[in-house]
């Protein structure tokens, strides 16, 4: 299990040539806008306002980058889905997103976040397919479990896990709450063993 010890930002990237260039390793979350992306990363930090939280879809609108234990970076990737942003806008943050998932020689692992309270969409079903395609290895974090039953999270827990399990490069469905902590230790630990190159 990864234990956090110091947690800082260290830059918001807006084009490939301003990504750090350490070649350390980094763990990546991607997901729609309001899944619980920021607050996700606040909870695994231990820091509650290490990355910027917000009711406005869109919020991050390039890529940020945060020093872990001065070993690894967590990296937050733009929220998708908008509904108040211009085409342009929307096309020049999915370049940048592509550009980082496809090309990123330190990526070890892309945690995908989808609300256990929908059933995945249509993007979120289309970042799945298309990890998978390009080869990189992806965890489906199911964030907001403290917001319905055990019993609805494990009947979604077990539909998500069925509809992934067509992908060799998923190594598996992780429901979590950023509120409660739950599965903190293993989210903590598939990105620790990811980092560690286990």
């Amino acid at each position: 299990m990864l234990r956090i010890i110091s947690a800082d930002f260290v830059i918001s990237a807006a084009q490939p040539a301003q990504f750090p260039k350490a070649m350390i390793p980094e763990v990546a979350f991607a997901g729609r806008s309001n899944v619980g992306k920021s607050s996700l990363l606040n909870a695994l930090c231990g820091r509650k306002g290490l990355a910027k939280t917000s009711s406005t879809p869109g919020k991050t609108q390039q890529i940020n980058f945060f020093r872990i234990n001065d070993r690894y970076h967590f990296v937050d990737l733009p929220g998708y889905g908008y509904a108040k942003v211009s085409k342009t806008d929307r096309e020049a943050w999915v370049r940048l997103i592509e550009s980082y998932l496809t090309n990123r020689e330190q990526l070890r692992l892309v945690a995908a976040l989808s609300d256990i309270r929908h059933e995945p969409t249509v993007l979120d079903l289309d970042l799945f397919h298309w990890l998978d395609s390009i080869g990189r290895p992806f965890v489906v974090v199911l964030t907001k479990y403290d917001k319905i039953s055990p019993a609805q999270a494990q009947a979604r827990h077990d539909e998500v896990l069925a509809l992934v399990s067509k992908y060799v490069s998923c190594i598996g469905v992780i429901p979590f709450s950023s509120n409660t902590r739950h599965n903190f230790d293993k989210l903590t630990g598939a990105v620790g063993k990811a980092l560690e190159g286990r």
